[in-house]
Protein backbone atom coordinates (compact mmCIF):
# COMPACT_ATOMS: atom_id res chain seq x y z
CA UNK A 1 0.00 0.00 0.00
CA UNK A 2 1.61 3.74 -1.06
CA UNK A 3 1.75 6.88 0.33
CA UNK A 4 -0.95 9.68 0.18
CA UNK A 5 1.16 13.28 -0.79
CA UNK A 6 -0.80 14.68 2.14
CA UNK A 7 0.82 11.96 4.30
CA UNK A 8 4.56 12.61 2.75
CA UNK A 9 4.30 16.22 2.29
CA UNK A 10 6.88 18.44 4.13
CA UNK A 11 8.43 15.34 5.52
CA UNK A 12 11.61 13.76 5.52
CA UNK A 13 11.38 10.00 4.81
CA UNK A 14 14.84 8.14 5.37
CA UNK A 15 15.34 5.06 3.34
CA UNK A 16 16.14 3.47 -0.28
CA UNK A 17 14.77 6.20 -2.65
CA UNK A 18 13.35 3.10 -4.90
CA UNK A 19 11.21 1.50 -2.52
CA UNK A 20 9.96 4.71 -1.24
CA UNK A 21 9.02 6.47 -4.86
CA UNK A 22 7.58 3.00 -5.70
CA UNK A 23 5.09 4.04 -3.32
CA UNK A 24 4.43 7.81 -4.52
CA UNK A 25 1.06 8.36 -6.65
CA UNK A 26 1.69 8.76 -10.18
CA UNK A 27 1.72 12.32 -11.63
CA UNK A 28 1.99 13.83 -8.33
CA UNK A 29 5.01 15.61 -7.90
CA UNK A 30 5.68 19.43 -9.80
CA UNK A 31 9.44 19.46 -9.67
CA UNK A 32 12.20 17.32 -8.95
CA UNK A 33 15.78 18.06 -8.96
CA UNK A 34 18.41 14.91 -7.87
CA UNK A 35 22.09 15.27 -7.21
CA UNK A 36 22.70 11.30 -7.32
CA UNK A 37 26.02 9.58 -7.11
CA UNK A 38 28.28 10.68 -9.86
CA UNK A 39 30.30 7.61 -10.36
CA UNK A 40 33.53 8.68 -9.10
CA UNK A 41 34.63 5.93 -7.72
CA UNK A 42 35.22 7.80 -4.48
CA UNK A 43 34.26 7.46 -1.12
CA UNK A 44 33.70 11.22 0.29
CA UNK A 45 33.95 11.57 4.03
CA UNK A 46 33.86 14.67 6.69
CA UNK A 47 33.93 15.03 10.03
CA UNK A 48 31.30 17.22 11.47
CA UNK A 49 32.30 20.16 13.42
CA UNK A 50 31.33 18.52 16.60
CA UNK A 51 32.88 15.48 16.10
CA UNK A 52 29.39 13.52 16.70
CA UNK A 53 28.89 12.19 13.39
CA UNK A 54 30.79 11.28 10.03
CA UNK A 55 29.32 12.39 7.20
CA UNK A 56 29.92 9.77 4.54
CA UNK A 57 28.50 7.91 1.31
CA UNK A 58 30.02 5.93 -1.38
CA UNK A 59 30.33 6.23 -5.02
CA UNK A 60 31.76 3.03 -5.97
CA UNK A 61 30.50 0.92 -8.18
CA UNK A 62 32.02 -3.21 -8.15
CA UNK A 63 29.67 -3.70 -11.50
CA UNK A 64 31.29 -0.48 -13.12
CA UNK A 65 28.89 1.68 -15.38
CA UNK A 66 26.84 -0.88 -16.27
CA UNK A 67 25.51 -1.81 -12.49
CA UNK A 68 25.53 1.84 -12.07
CA UNK A 69 23.22 2.52 -14.86
CA UNK A 70 21.03 0.10 -14.41
CA UNK A 71 20.64 1.37 -10.71
CA UNK A 72 20.12 4.88 -11.87
CA UNK A 73 17.39 3.48 -14.79
CA UNK A 74 14.96 2.00 -12.01
CA UNK A 75 14.94 5.20 -10.10
CA UNK A 76 14.77 7.31 -12.90
CA UNK A 77 11.54 5.18 -14.26
CA UNK A 78 9.89 5.93 -11.05
CA UNK A 79 10.72 9.58 -11.26
CA UNK A 80 9.25 10.02 -14.83
CA UNK A 81 6.23 7.75 -12.83
CA UNK A 82 5.25 9.90 -10.35
CA UNK A 83 6.23 13.39 -12.43
CA UNK A 84 2.83 15.55 -13.15
CA UNK A 85 2.20 16.38 -17.19
CA UNK A 86 3.35 20.25 -16.04
CA UNK A 87 6.56 18.97 -14.41
CA UNK A 88 10.16 19.27 -14.38
CA UNK A 89 13.23 16.91 -13.58
CA UNK A 90 16.67 18.27 -13.00
CA UNK A 91 19.35 15.75 -13.09
CA UNK A 92 22.99 16.88 -11.55
CA UNK A 93 25.91 15.20 -12.20
CA UNK A 94 29.84 15.32 -13.95
CA UNK A 95 32.00 14.17 -16.47
CA UNK A 96 31.90 10.71 -15.49
CA UNK A 97 28.59 9.66 -16.39
CA UNK A 98 27.05 12.48 -17.63
CA UNK A 99 27.42 11.30 -21.54
CA UNK A 100 25.46 8.00 -20.56
CA UNK A 101 22.80 9.81 -18.38
CA UNK A 102 21.99 11.65 -20.81
CA UNK A 103 21.06 8.91 -23.09
CA UNK A 104 19.08 6.86 -20.17
CA UNK A 105 17.33 10.43 -20.09
CA UNK A 106 16.32 10.62 -23.69
CA UNK A 107 15.02 7.16 -23.68
CA UNK A 108 12.65 7.54 -20.30
CA UNK A 109 11.87 11.40 -20.79
CA UNK A 110 11.82 11.37 -24.87
CA UNK A 111 14.50 13.46 -26.44
CA UNK A 112 11.76 16.05 -27.36
CA UNK A 113 11.20 16.45 -23.75
CA UNK A 114 14.79 17.68 -23.21
CA UNK A 115 15.17 21.34 -22.46
CA UNK A 116 18.46 22.26 -21.22
CA UNK A 117 21.99 21.19 -20.56
CA UNK A 118 22.65 23.47 -18.34
CA UNK A 119 26.64 23.56 -17.56
CA UNK A 120 27.06 25.03 -13.86
CA UNK A 121 30.80 26.74 -13.11
CA UNK A 122 32.68 27.29 -10.19
CA UNK A 123 36.10 28.02 -9.02
CA UNK A 124 37.14 25.92 -6.22
CA UNK A 125 40.72 24.84 -5.47
CA UNK A 126 42.40 22.03 -7.25
CA UNK A 127 44.32 21.94 -11.05
CA UNK A 128 46.05 19.47 -13.00
CA UNK A 129 49.02 19.78 -15.08
CA UNK A 130 47.88 17.01 -17.01
CA UNK A 131 44.46 18.67 -18.61
CA UNK A 132 42.12 21.45 -18.16
CA UNK A 133 40.99 21.73 -14.85
CA UNK A 134 37.59 20.00 -14.92
CA UNK A 135 35.76 23.33 -12.86
CA UNK A 136 32.24 22.60 -13.83
CA UNK A 137 29.23 20.33 -13.55
CA UNK A 138 26.41 19.39 -15.87
CA UNK A 139 22.43 20.03 -14.80
CA UNK A 140 19.82 18.06 -17.84
CA UNK A 141 16.68 19.78 -18.09
CA UNK A 142 13.52 17.56 -19.20
CA UNK A 143 10.17 18.32 -19.13
CA UNK A 144 7.38 15.47 -18.22
CA UNK A 145 5.37 17.17 -21.14
CA UNK A 146 4.89 20.47 -23.59
CA UNK A 147 2.88 21.47 -20.85
CA UNK A 148 5.82 22.00 -18.29
CA UNK A 149 5.63 25.01 -15.77
CA UNK A 150 8.14 27.53 -16.88
CA UNK A 151 9.32 30.96 -15.50
CA UNK A 152 11.28 32.93 -16.86
CA UNK A 153 13.78 34.52 -14.85
CA UNK A 154 16.21 37.09 -15.13
CA UNK A 155 19.53 37.87 -13.87
CA UNK A 156 21.63 41.45 -13.41
CA UNK A 157 24.67 41.93 -14.88
CA UNK A 158 26.96 45.14 -15.14
CA UNK A 159 29.16 47.01 -17.74
CA UNK A 160 31.51 49.20 -17.28
CA UNK A 161 29.99 52.00 -20.31
CA UNK A 162 26.44 52.56 -21.06
CA UNK A 163 24.24 51.11 -24.20
CA UNK A 164 21.48 51.63 -25.82
CA UNK A 165 19.09 52.51 -22.94
CA UNK A 166 21.50 52.07 -20.09
CA UNK A 167 20.07 51.84 -16.16
CA UNK A 168 22.02 52.94 -13.00
CA UNK A 169 21.62 51.35 -9.50
CA UNK A 170 22.21 53.59 -6.78
CA UNK A 171 25.55 53.02 -6.64
CA UNK A 172 26.10 54.46 -10.03
CA UNK A 173 26.61 51.37 -11.79
CA UNK A 174 25.01 50.69 -15.44
CA UNK A 175 23.11 47.27 -15.75
CA UNK A 176 21.07 45.53 -17.34
CA UNK A 177 18.69 42.53 -16.06
CA UNK A 178 18.32 39.80 -18.84
CA UNK A 179 17.45 36.11 -19.55
CA UNK A 180 19.91 33.64 -18.01
CA UNK A 181 21.64 31.39 -20.64
CA UNK A 182 22.15 27.81 -19.78
CA UNK A 183 25.66 28.41 -18.21
CA UNK A 184 25.85 29.50 -14.76
CA UNK A 185 28.75 30.87 -12.74
CA UNK A 186 27.49 30.46 -9.20
CA UNK A 187 30.00 30.06 -6.22
CA UNK A 188 30.50 26.61 -5.16
CA UNK A 189 30.33 25.61 -1.32
CA UNK A 190 33.94 25.80 0.25
CA UNK A 191 34.86 25.81 3.92
CA UNK A 192 34.71 29.30 4.44
CA UNK A 193 30.96 29.45 2.83
CA UNK A 194 28.97 31.01 5.04
CA UNK A 195 25.69 28.07 4.25
CA UNK A 196 28.05 25.46 4.87
CA UNK A 197 26.89 22.61 6.89
CA UNK A 198 29.33 20.42 7.04
CA UNK A 199 28.41 17.75 4.56
CA UNK A 200 30.62 16.19 1.53
CA UNK A 201 29.38 17.14 -2.15
CA UNK A 202 26.75 19.83 -0.79
CA UNK A 203 25.36 22.35 -3.54
CA UNK A 204 24.54 26.02 -3.29
CA UNK A 205 21.38 27.32 -2.10
CA UNK A 206 21.54 30.04 -5.30
CA UNK A 207 21.73 27.06 -7.85
CA UNK A 208 18.38 25.34 -6.40
CA UNK A 209 16.69 28.96 -6.07
CA UNK A 210 17.39 29.26 -9.95
CA UNK A 211 15.85 25.91 -10.17
CA UNK A 212 13.07 25.79 -7.89
CA UNK A 213 12.08 29.54 -9.01
CA UNK A 214 12.22 28.89 -12.53
CA UNK A 215 10.24 25.73 -12.35
CA UNK A 216 7.74 25.57 -10.22
CA UNK A 217 5.11 27.91 -8.19
CA UNK A 218 4.48 28.76 -4.62
CA UNK A 219 2.35 25.94 -2.93
CA UNK A 220 3.87 22.91 -5.41
CA UNK A 221 5.50 19.86 -4.55
CA UNK A 222 9.24 19.71 -4.73
CA UNK A 223 10.64 16.16 -4.16
CA UNK A 224 14.69 15.66 -3.81
CA UNK A 225 15.45 11.91 -4.03
CA UNK A 226 19.20 12.13 -3.17
CA UNK A 227 18.65 14.95 -0.34
CA UNK A 228 21.64 15.03 1.35
CA UNK A 229 22.52 17.81 3.58
CA UNK A 230 18.96 19.24 2.19
CA UNK A 231 19.92 22.45 0.26
CA UNK A 232 16.74 21.52 -1.98
CA UNK A 233 14.64 21.15 0.99
CA UNK A 234 15.59 24.03 2.90
CA UNK A 235 15.45 26.39 -0.32
CA UNK A 236 12.24 24.98 -1.44
CA UNK A 237 10.60 26.52 2.29
CA UNK A 238 12.08 29.48 2.12
CA UNK A 239 10.27 29.83 -1.73
CA UNK A 240 7.03 28.54 -0.35
CA UNK A 241 7.01 25.39 -1.87
CA UNK A 242 5.53 22.29 -0.12
CA UNK A 243 8.52 19.47 -0.34
CA UNK A 244 9.36 16.02 0.39
CA UNK A 245 13.06 14.65 1.00
CA UNK A 246 14.18 11.00 0.95
CA UNK A 247 17.55 10.05 2.09
CA UNK A 248 19.44 6.48 2.61
CA UNK A 249 21.07 8.08 5.86
CA UNK A 250 19.56 8.29 8.42
CA UNK A 251 22.85 11.02 9.89
CA UNK A 252 21.59 12.73 6.47
CA UNK A 253 17.95 12.97 7.80
CA UNK A 254 18.84 14.40 11.32
CA UNK A 255 21.05 17.01 9.38
CA UNK A 256 18.38 18.24 7.48
CA UNK A 257 15.78 17.86 10.24
CA UNK A 258 18.51 20.40 12.21
CA UNK A 259 18.69 22.77 9.17
CA UNK A 260 15.15 23.11 8.93
CA UNK A 261 15.21 23.58 12.73
CA UNK A 262 16.86 27.21 12.27
CA UNK A 263 14.50 28.07 9.86
CA UNK A 264 11.40 27.44 12.47
CA UNK A 265 10.56 24.22 10.99
CA UNK A 266 9.86 21.34 12.80
CA UNK A 267 10.36 18.41 10.41
CA UNK A 268 9.12 14.66 10.95
CA UNK A 269 11.35 12.07 9.52
CA UNK A 270 9.61 8.83 8.29
CA UNK A 271 11.32 5.31 8.37
CA UNK A 272 14.30 6.02 11.17
CA UNK A 273 16.00 2.64 12.14
CA UNK A 274 14.33 1.47 15.09
CA UNK A 275 15.16 -2.22 15.38
CA UNK A 276 18.10 -4.33 15.74
CA UNK A 277 17.96 -5.36 12.15
CA UNK A 278 17.52 -1.94 11.27
CA UNK A 279 20.45 -1.20 13.16
CA UNK A 280 22.53 -3.90 12.24
CA UNK A 281 22.48 -3.06 8.52
CA UNK A 282 23.58 0.51 8.66
CA UNK A 283 26.78 0.97 7.07
CA UNK A 284 29.66 1.44 9.35
CA UNK A 285 29.92 5.04 9.97
CA UNK A 286 26.08 5.17 10.41
CA UNK A 287 26.25 2.60 13.25
CA UNK A 288 29.10 4.70 15.00
CA UNK A 289 26.90 7.79 14.57
CA UNK A 290 24.23 6.30 15.90
CA UNK A 291 25.98 4.56 19.26
CA UNK A 292 27.97 8.08 19.84
CA UNK A 293 23.83 9.88 19.90
CA UNK A 294 23.08 7.38 22.05
CA UNK A 295 25.81 7.76 24.52
CA UNK A 296 26.61 11.10 23.67
CA UNK A 297 29.76 10.62 22.38
CA UNK A 298 32.30 12.03 20.44
CA UNK A 299 33.41 9.75 17.98
CA UNK A 300 36.86 9.36 16.99
CA UNK A 301 37.72 10.77 13.70
CA UNK A 302 40.43 8.43 12.87
CA UNK A 303 40.09 4.74 11.13
CA UNK A 304 43.84 3.43 11.34
CA UNK A 305 45.62 3.93 14.59
CA UNK A 306 42.88 4.59 16.56
CA UNK A 307 44.47 2.58 19.61
CA UNK A 308 41.10 0.38 20.14
CA UNK A 309 39.35 3.43 21.14
CA UNK A 310 36.26 4.56 18.84
CA UNK A 311 34.92 7.69 20.36
CA UNK A 312 34.55 9.09 23.95
CA UNK A 313 31.65 10.14 26.16
CA UNK A 314 31.46 13.42 25.78
CA UNK A 315 30.47 14.38 29.33
CA UNK A 316 33.43 12.58 31.31
CA UNK A 317 35.70 11.84 28.40
CA UNK A 318 35.05 7.98 29.16
CA UNK A 319 36.71 6.13 26.27
CA UNK A 320 34.17 3.77 24.03
CA UNK A 321 34.95 0.50 21.80
CA UNK A 322 32.13 0.18 19.24
CA UNK A 323 31.78 -3.19 17.24
CA UNK A 324 28.96 -3.58 14.64
CA UNK A 325 29.11 -7.45 15.22
CA UNK A 326 28.00 -10.04 17.85
CA UNK A 327 29.73 -12.58 20.17
CA UNK A 328 32.26 -10.12 21.13
CA UNK A 329 34.38 -12.24 23.66
CA UNK A 330 37.51 -11.98 26.05
CA UNK A 331 40.38 -10.64 23.19
CA UNK A 332 38.38 -7.69 22.94
CA UNK A 333 37.66 -6.87 26.38
CA UNK A 334 41.41 -7.77 26.76
CA UNK A 335 42.51 -5.29 24.05
CA UNK A 336 40.83 -2.43 25.38
CA UNK A 337 41.57 -2.70 28.53
CA UNK A 338 45.49 -2.53 27.35
CA UNK A 339 44.09 0.88 25.29
CA UNK A 340 42.17 2.52 28.46
CA UNK A 341 45.80 1.48 30.99
CA UNK A 342 47.69 3.46 28.23
CA UNK A 343 45.13 6.47 28.14
CA UNK A 344 45.39 6.64 32.20
CA UNK A 345 41.78 5.98 32.34
CA UNK A 346 40.23 3.75 34.70
CA UNK A 347 36.42 3.57 32.80
CA UNK A 348 35.60 2.20 29.46
CA UNK A 349 32.37 1.39 27.52
CA UNK A 350 32.56 -1.38 24.66
CA UNK A 351 28.64 -1.24 22.54
CA UNK A 352 28.26 -4.40 20.23
CA UNK A 353 25.20 -6.56 19.67
CA UNK A 354 25.93 -9.28 22.02
CA UNK A 355 28.89 -10.82 24.03
CA UNK A 356 30.07 -14.09 25.25
CA UNK A 357 30.42 -15.44 28.86
CA UNK A 358 34.23 -14.99 28.31
CA UNK A 359 33.66 -11.08 28.14
CA UNK A 360 31.26 -10.97 31.07
CA UNK A 361 33.89 -13.07 32.74
CA UNK A 362 37.01 -10.66 32.03
CA UNK A 363 35.06 -7.47 32.79
CA UNK A 364 34.56 -9.22 36.39
CA UNK A 365 37.69 -10.32 36.86
CA UNK A 366 38.83 -6.77 36.34
CA UNK A 367 36.37 -4.82 38.13
CA UNK A 368 38.62 -3.42 41.61
CA UNK A 369 40.87 -1.57 38.83
CA UNK A 370 38.91 -0.59 35.99
CA UNK A 371 35.25 -0.40 35.50
CA UNK A 372 34.88 -1.40 32.05
CA UNK A 373 30.64 -1.41 30.73
CA UNK A 374 29.32 -4.18 28.49
CA UNK A 375 26.85 -2.52 26.64
CA UNK A 376 24.15 -4.22 23.83
CA UNK A 377 22.27 -2.58 21.04
CA UNK A 378 19.22 -3.84 22.55
CA UNK A 379 20.05 -1.94 25.79
CA UNK A 380 20.52 1.01 23.69
CA UNK A 381 17.23 1.14 21.75
CA UNK A 382 15.46 0.46 25.48
CA UNK A 383 17.23 3.40 26.92
CA UNK A 384 16.20 6.89 27.23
Amino acid sequence: MGYKISEIENKIICGDNLEVLQQIPDNSIDLIYIDPPFFSNRHYEEIWHDGAEVRSFEDRWKGGINQYLNWMESRLRQLHRILKDTGSVYLHCDWHAGHYLKVLMDSIFDNKNFMNEIVWCYRTGGASKEHFSRKHDTIFFYSRSNKKTFNPIKERIYYEKPFFSPKVDDQGRYFADVLPVDWWEIPAVINISKERVGYPTQKPEALLERIINASSNEGDIVLDAFCGCGTTIAVAHKLKRNWIGIDVSPNACRLIQQRLRRLGVTAEIIGMPTTEAEIKALSENEFLAWVGRKLQARINPKRTGDMGIDGWCSLNQVPIQIKQSVRIGRNVVDNFESAIRRMNKNQGVIVAFSFTRGAYDEVARIRKELDIKLTTVKELLESK
